[in-house]
């Protein structure tokens, strides 16, 4: 479905959603640690109950109060698991293979049309190098994982993403030999393998770093009971701050940041630089923005979800934006830098699309335009935000905030946003 976005003045207060990664995370830990093991502040989103189910699938009983999961009973590792379904999500089909691997009996895995484009070889390389039989159709799911691996030397590239290792990370306490891992070449989003490796020790397991993003030491231990909170999502509230900063007036963001590591809290220093005042008080912030932005050069190699908020800002940019180092977004739900470049222009935009990046020149005449988002949570959220800056746009697939940010439109049409479904 199509929403029609209109010019837009927001205030007043908003509330950042919980954590996507970490509640991918905590809802796996939990399920293998079992015992009461308790999360609160989860995610509720398409993307998270896809764990939440799978976990379920592989033999996890799972109970909801509220914001908060207890996991009464961990995963069965020798149950027979015929098929998990990922749906969206490629943090839950990632982690799930690595936990199927771990199972002696076969178990496919699969999700929706977009989630087998998505690309998954590394990782059953990976995993057939300590044991298991792998099956793919062109190096994408479907798939078929055989186990169980036993562990030992394993290595994986670092350039394609983050979740091929902090898959291998989380089933290597449960191999007979532990694991230790080599990633090959420079590893991109750093801050999602800090992210595993805080949650592990949350749930009693020590990971041995050798050296750091290149060489770590698992050996086998358990998953203990444990309680976890999730913090709020920086990737989320980057699209909180670029609504603020584009057609925002007295603007207060609420939220528990926490202390865990979370790559996208980058996007602070970046608006920063660009010449927002951001004013942070406990759990909540205000931005003053400024009537021009500055431009400068990112390098998002460590924080990808955080392309579309921050192309977006160029429309009041009276310098270029140049965005670096961040190839592996085409490898996201979208090829976002594919779709940005070619979408943004339709605004009046002129765009460079780089093998690694965009160069976004400053607008000289701006008008609405029909935006595809192609079914991606993240585009679409982004051109809404640049939807009511300009107004008179139409932006498509609105379902797909599902899998992130359900109550993305309510709450910013509670701030006096114009998206109309």
């Amino acid at each position: 479905m199509n929403c029609k976005v209109e010019k837009s003045k927001l205030s007043g207060h908003v509330t950042c959603p919980p954590n996507k990664s970490y509640s991918h995370r905590a809802i796996f830990l939990a399920s293998l640690a079992g015992n009461n093991s308790k999360i609160d502040n989860v995610l509720f989103s398409a993307d998270t109950i896809a764990t939440i189910e799978a976990c379920k699938n592989f033999g996890a009983e799972i109970e909801q109060k509220n914001t908060s999961i207890i996991v009464k009973k961990p995963i069965k590792i020798d149950k027979i698991v015929p098929e998990i379904d990922a749906k969206n999500s490629g943090t839950t089909i990632r982690i799930a293979s690595g936990i199927a691997s771990l199972f002696s009996k076969p178990i496919t895995l699969t999700g929706d049309s977009s989630l087998q484009k998505r690309p998954m070889q590394p990782l059953l390389d990976a995993l057939e190098s300590i044991g298991a039989k792998c099956s793919s159709t062109n190096g994408m799911p479907p798939i078929k994982i055989t186990g169980k691996i036993l562990g030992g030397d394993v290595s994986i590239p670092g350039n394609f993403s983050s979740q091929f290792i902090s898959a291998l990370l989380i089933c290597a306490p449960l191999t007979e030999r532990g694991i230790n891992l080599t990633i090959e070449g420079n590893l991109v989003s750093k801050p999602y393998l800090d992210a595993t490796i805080a949650t592990m020790r949350n749930f009693g397991v020590s990971v041995q770093t050798l050296i750091p993003y290149k060489k770590y030491h698992i050996t086998p231990q358990i998953y203990k009971a444990s309680e976890f909170t999730v913090p709020m999502d920086f990737s989320s509230l980057a699209l909180l701050l670029s609504a603020a900063i584009l057609n925002g007036d007295e603007v207060t963001i609420h939220g528990k940041m926490g202390n865990l590591p979370q790559g996208d809290e980058a996007f602070i220093d970046i608006v920063e630089q660009m010449g927002v005042k951001i004013i942070i008080k406990e759990d909540q912030m205000t931005v003053e923005s400024t009537e021009k932005l500055e431009g400068g050069k990112f390098d998002l190699s460590n924080s990808p979800d955080i392309l579309p908020p921050l192309a977006i800002l160029a429309l009041k940019a009276k310098n270029p934006i140049e965005i670096i180092n961040v190839k592996h977004a085409r490898l996201k739900e979208t090829d976002r830098i594919l779709i940005l470049a070619r979408e943004l222009k339709k605004l009046g935009m002129s765009i460079q699309e780089k093998e690694d990046g965009l160069i976004l020149e400053p607008p000289k005449e701006l008008h609405g335009a029909l935006l595809n988002s192609e079914n991606d949570h993240r585009l679409f959220m982004a051109f809404c935000i640049a939807g009511m800056y300009i107004g008179n746009c139409i932006v498509t697939d609105h379902e797909s905030v599902a899998v992130s940010y359900p109550d993305f439109i309510s709450e910013i049409n509670k701030l006096g946003g114009k998206i109309l479904q």
